[in-house]
């Protein structure tokens, strides 16, 4: 089966209904066998656009992952990026904003990791948790010090989509492709994952009662991105709402995304030019002597 880019992709300017997304579709390897096969040749494809990107200097790539807990955020990022080298990439995850954040706009402290020209930067959670966990929890807005008039506002939220579709289309004007990823998971998925993660000991360590409380809102927050995947999913930083409740399934299709969107970039190696093939020339002669 063929991953289509597209058929994931969200249609700016449209309202999306998260229900009439798919969080399962029929897999797109054979076998266990067939899906590591599929995802080594994808990880040295990506590990090579990754050196051309590095090399050209022109563009730099942020991948923006969102989604409920347990949906393998961090396996995907783990797995797909698995060959790229490290100091081409670099991924940051964004918890509870410190004090010093809080003291700045909501947008500060992501900024300030965004990828320089050549490399990949990765958001495990980013800034649109300002507009999907501080809307269901409003006393997170209130803890960050904005004007009393916004805060009890719902033009917040408005506010706040049309900062993020501006900055990102900034990035995109100046060479940087974003790339964002829903992971969508269903409610039960998610209870099983949940009970794994208590049944296997491996797995404690992930699994916190706070995730059960969070799990309650769960109506909550699927309006919340419904709202937020309508209002910023644009031609330059598109949405793709990647079926999670096969994490295999996921991780090939995270891939091909990424993979496609180098693919359609204008790179090259530098040209090597006539003084720096002399000049290699004779290294070379020195070499195999």
């Amino acid at each position: 089966m063929k991953i289509e880019p597209k058929d994931f992709r969200v249609s700016g300017g449209k309202k999306v209904k998260l229900k009439k997304w798919a969080t399962d579709i029929k897999p797109l390897y054979k076998s266990d066998k067939h899906y590591k096969e599929c995802l080594v040749e994808d990880v040295e494809e990506l590990s090579a656009l990754q050196r051309l990107l590095y090399a050209s200097n022109n563009y730099s790539v942020l991948l923006i992952f969102q989604a409920m807990d347990a949906a393998g955020k961090d396996g995907a990022i783990s797995h797909v990026l698995s060959g790229v080298n490290p100091q081409g990439c670099e991924v940051y995850s964004f918890k509870h904003p410190s004090s010093d954040e809080l003291l700045h706009d909501f947008l500060w402290r992501t900024t300030r990791c965004l990828p320089a020209r050549g490399r990949i930067g990765v958001f495990n959670r980013s800034y649109y948790e300002e507009v999907l966990i501080a809307r269901v929890h409003p006393e997170i807005l209130r803890s960050e010090k904005i004007p009393d008039e916004q805060a009890g506002s719902k033009e917040v939220w408005v506010g706040r989509y049309r900062s993020i579709v501006d900055l990102e289309k900034h990035l995109h004007r100046n060479g940087t492709v974003v790339l964002k990823f829903f992971l969508h998971l269903s409610k039960e998925e998610q209870r099983k994952r949940f009970l794994e993660r208590i049944d296997e000991p491996a797995k404690n360590w992930k699994f916190s009662e706070a995730d059960i409380i969070e799990r309650k809102f769960w109506d909550q927050y699927m309006e919340a991105y419904e709202d937020c995947l309508s209002a910023t999913s644009t031609k330059a930083a598109p949405w793709h709402v990647v079926p999670a409740d096969d994490k295999l399934n996921a991780r090939l299709i995270i891939s091909r995304i990424v993979i496609d969107a180098l693919k359609g970039l204008k790179m090259s190696y530098p040209d090597v030019t006539a003084a720096r093939k002399s000049e290699l020339r004779k290294i070379r002669e020195q070499l195999t002597k």
